[in-house]
């Protein structure tokens, strides 16, 4: 696949009029980059729910689920090479979803899906647990990757994720071939990570944390990752590329004192990121076992 080749992309996930979330983020992100997207609402807001009180417009399950049969039965519907999913307002749309993207990947071997489980954070599950439960059951199965934040893929494996050895045994148990767990543990001194999971290797990209974030970063960082993907990049170079544009867009927009991502301003970091981001490959357990060599894990060694 050459790196400059550009395919329409499928994006489920919730739609605010003001702001950089959700779709909004993620289709923005997407366009820039050159794809075609076909953008599915999954509930509309005003704004954030961070920002104050928003209401909430849920899209009614039974006309969800019954776009979602007009798009499977579209004499357009080979257009579509990729799909991400985001936040899911009840388990219906869950399962409306799953059944579309079935269809897609039973009528294309080549099919990419990335199931951005948008379900809680430290604070714990934010959706109704059965929409939690339905995205673990009906959509992880599906993903070829997947980018949950440490609470998400804690909670969805079922494990501990209290260092990065534990966060890339929970994503291997999840069967998925790449997972990118954001706010994985950082080695260096007032930063923030993104750990890739990928078979045995663990790649962790770092990068300076930034105070009062605008919300949406993980709507940005996941459209990005599957774009870069979906053009033919390696998962490592996918990850450095998508931390590094993030970074940038966040620090720029806070520089602003944006209390949205400035999407549009930032265009250009989307496409050539010039953040420097700090990669590294840590030892797997997996493959040290697998060499009769003894472990000793990368998480204990103190940061520099």
């Amino acid at each position: 696949m050459r790196l400059d080749q550009k395919k329409t992309i499928l994006s489920i996930s919730s739609h605010v009029i003001r702001g950089g979330v959700g779709n909004r983020a993620a289709v923005f992100a997407l366009e820039s980059r050159g794809h075609a997207v076909w953008s599915v609402p999954t509930v509309i807001l005003p704004w954030h729910p961070g920002h104050g009180r928003s209401t909430r417009i849920p899209v009614e399950t039974a006309a969800f689920a019954s776009a979602l049969e007009d798009l499977k039965g579209s004499k357009w519907r080979g257009e579509v090479r990729a799909a991400m999913t985001g936040y899911f307002a009840d388990a219906g749309q869950v399962r409306a979803a799953a059944d579309l993207i079935r269809a897609f990947k039973a009528a294309d071997p080549d099919f990419l899906y990335l199931c951005d489980p948008v379900i809680g954070d430290a604070g714990g599950l934010y959706v109704a647990e059965a929409v939690a439960a339905a995205i673990r059951d009906e959509l992880l199965p599906l993903a070829d990757l997947a980018t949950p934040n440490r609470f998400e893929l804690g909670w969805l494996a079922g494990a501990p994720v209290d260092d990065n050895a534990g966060i890339a045994a929970a994503a291997r148990l999840t069967g998925i071939a790449r997972v990118v767990s954001t706010s994985a543990h950082a080695m260096m001194k007032g930063a923030i990570a993104n750990l890739l999971v990928e078979g045995d290797r663990q790649v962790l990209a770092e990068h300076q944390a930034l105070d009062a974030a605008p919300n949406g970063l993980g709507d940005l960082f996941s459209a990005l990752l599957l774009s870069h993907v979906v053009e033919g990049r390696s998962a490592e170079e996918a990850l450095r590329l998508s931390s590094s544009s993030v970074f940038e867009v966040a620090a720029r927009s806070i520089r602003a004192g944006s209390d949205e991502l400035l999407l549009q301003a930032e265009a250009a970091s989307l496409s050539t990121p010039m953040a420097s981001v700090a990669i590294r490959h840590l030892v797997s357990p997996v493959s040290l076992r697998r060499r009769n060599v003894a472990i000793t894990p990368l998480d204990n060694e103190p940061a520099p």
